[in-house]
């Protein structure tokens, strides 16, 4: 198996889960931890680690040996961070979101893309035996065609002093909406409310609708302010209904075969026409056994295998890319009092007159 030898960069919140998972995955050989706090560096390696502490990016890049770096600062600072490392020839492993903007994220797509070099995003979610397990479902046409989708992600949380609760959280839900989405099925066009009860100076609470193609709709409730801790989802198809409950780790996934039927007016007597056109059909509920584990060592070894085998990772570039595009939509929206904007690159993935990638 190739070697990569990986930097982390900031020791952080995030920092230290990136460590631990990169030094349990095969096939990466974490070489430093960077971060301009060395001694926060040091006490999160432990007295004997062998791992290199820099307080010095340029120091790490200019490393021969550091083949790909895994970065988790703030998103304020991933375009001249993540930038920095491509430019010297590093694969980039980015936490949520991208970039700051979706215009500092297409230049991180196109500078990845020229070099040839793997730019992935960090979406852990998309990468827990729960949302796999849902997403084959999905895409096996196993629930029918998708209807609707409606998340809850809401606890009592760390109010953030750069961004609002929709920036901070919903990355999670639209992440996972795009991993499981059929071919063919995007976003279209959203819009925003939110409320700021504490004088925060931002939002913290918010609901975000999304308009897809099909006419089906996603809908997610974010909060920092919940005394209660909530993580569900819904995917509501023609034929199942799957509910995700990630809180309920001996039944996470339950699928329902039951719904709603509508028969065509062809299809009943003169008598029936008039009354209803709608049956309620009820079925079965299946709980798929799933195996536990940790989804950041899911996207350690996705990013190994992307690097050594020359594809796209699961959360790509792009894909990051698309996850900025609803939320800048939704921010203009939450502007505006709540009207619904297009989502940039919605039809298209082509590049603008001006160049920049949607």
């Amino acid at each position: 198996m190739q070697t990569i030898g990986l930097a982390v960069i900031g020791a952080g919140y995030w920092g230290p889960n990136l460590v631990r998972n990169a030094q349990a995955t095969p096939g990466l050989r974490l070489r430093y931890l960077c971060d301009l706090d060395a001694d926060r560096a040091r006490r999160v390696l432990g007295e004997y680690s062998t791992v290199r502490v820099s307080d010095s990016l340029d120091e790490v890049l200019a490393d021969p040996e550091v083949h790909a770096v895994a970065i988790a600062t703030p998103a304020k600072t991933h375009l001249p961070v993540a930038m920095a490392a491509l430019e010297a020839g590093k694969h980039v492993l980015v936490e949520k979101p991208l970039a700051a903007t979706h215009a500092e994220g297409a230049a991180l797509v196109r500078a990845a893309e020229e070099r040839g070099l793997t730019l992935m995003l960090d979406h852990t979610y998309c990468y827990t035996p729960a949302v796999a397990h849902l997403r084959e479902l999905v895409h096996s046409g196993g629930i029918g065609s998708v209807q609707y989708l409606d998340s809850v992600r809401i606890n009592l949380g760390l109010v953030q002093p750069d961004v609002d609760v929709l920036w901070d959280l919903a990355p999670h839900d639209l992440s996972i909406f795009l991993s499981i989405l059929p071919e063919g099925v995007r976003p279209l066009a959203v819009a925003a409310h939110g409320s700021d009860p504490i004088g925060a100076g931002r939002a913290c609470v918010a609901h975000l609708t999304i308009e897809l193609t099909g006419g089906a709709m996603a809908h997610v409730h974010v909060n920092w302010l919940s005394p209660t801790k909530i993580r569900t989802m819904v995917v509501g198809g023609s034929q199942r209904t799957v509910v995700w409950d990630d809180l309920n780790p001996s039944q996470r996934l339950s699928i329902y075969d039951r719904g709603v039927d509508r028969a065509g007016a062809a299809e009943l007597g003169e008598e029936k026409r008039e009354q209803t056109i709608v049956s309620y059909r009820t079925g079965d509920m299946v709980a798929p056994a799933l195996p536990e584990k940790e989804a950041l060592r899911a996207v350690m070894a996705e990013f190994h295998a992307a690097i050594t085998e020359g594809r796209p990772p699961l959360t790509d570039g792009r894909s990051g890319l698309r996850v900025l595009a609803i939320l800048e939509a939704a921010s203009a929206s939450l502007a505006q009092g709540g009207v619904f904007l297009p989502v940039l690159g919605a039809d298209s993935e082509a590049e603008t007159p001006e160049g920049a990638l949607l």
